[in-house]
């Protein structure tokens, strides 16, 4: 127990360091959290306007022929595993950023968060626009009539009256969709690499809070040593973290059903 209280309490810096020092008795979370923060924010700025925007149209536009097949196909990537998604950016997307970035005089990691986040964006890309789709398609038919009726074109219907209603369940698929992104290991493992840096230069490599959590335990240490009390913190701090997220998510997604119900 003294070791322990040594990892975690010794000094304001042990909470505040700059780096995750694995090997000695300082075990400073703050780099993992901003990394696991900057790369989950990565891959909402691709996941969520082309989840949105594909969900619009599956819901909106798209014929029913259309919807019969493309709606299966997004269901399926969803179920693609992320060791896999995780290969194509360490064997494809790494490389080819860093290729990118020597001919442009910069100086880019193969293993870098912009990778990863990229990546890890795609993969939750079939989540929003599921989500989206659905939300969408629950808004009552009557509010586009009375749109329709006082002259509203469509497109003008679906920014002024279908997206305003379907507003809180959008919200929750898309605090959904960030949870899965602050969840993620492979794909981290894979292409942002294991430096727990502090840096917000998505061209560098760095790591999340599951990265770190599996690093430790994989070890021979035992039970009751500072490492392992440290990745049983973390994972304290990103149970509570999703779990705020996820209650979130299901109280918008709540007020919205109970609002059209």
């Amino acid at each position: 127990m003294e070791s322990t209280q040594k990892a975690f309490v010794r000094d304001a810096s042990s909470i505040t360091a700059a780096e995750f020092e694995e090997l000695k008795d300082a075990f400073g979370f703050i780099p993992l959290i901003a990394g696991t923060s900057f790369i989950a924010f990565i891959a909402m700025l691709v996941a969520v306007p082309i989840g949105l925007f594909s969900g619009i149209y599956m819901a909106e536009y798209a014929s029913i022929k259309v919807r019969r097949i493309s709606k299966p196909i997004i269901e399926i990537l969803a179920g693609i595993p992320t060791v896999v998604y995780g290969f194509f950016a360490a064997l494809t997307v790494g490389p080819f950023f860093r290729q990118v970035g020597e001919n442009l005089g910069l100086t880019v990691s193969s293993e870098s968060a912009l990778a990863a986040g990229l990546i890890m964006g795609i993969m939750i890309i079939p989540y929003v626009s599921s989500l989206s789709d659905d939300v969408i398609n629950s808004v009552p038919q009557s509010l586009r009539d009375g749109s329709y009726a006082v002259g509203a074109t469509k497109s003008e219907t679906i920014k002024q009256v279908v997206i305003p209603a379907a507003l809180p369940g959008i919200i929750g698929s898309v605090l959904l969709a960030v949870s899965r992104a602050i969840g993620e290991t492979m794909i981290v493992v894979m292409a942002a690499g294991l430096a727990a840096n502090l840096t917000i230069n998505p061209l560098e490599s760095t790591t999340t809070i599951t990265t770190q959590i599996v690093m430790i335990l994989v070890g021979d240490q035992e039970f009751d040593s500072p490492k392992t009390q440290s990745a049983f913190a973390l994972g304290l701090t990103l149970f509570i973290a999703t779990l705020i997220l996820n209650y979130i998510a299901q109280r918008a997604v709540k007020k919205y059903r109970e609002k059209y119900d």
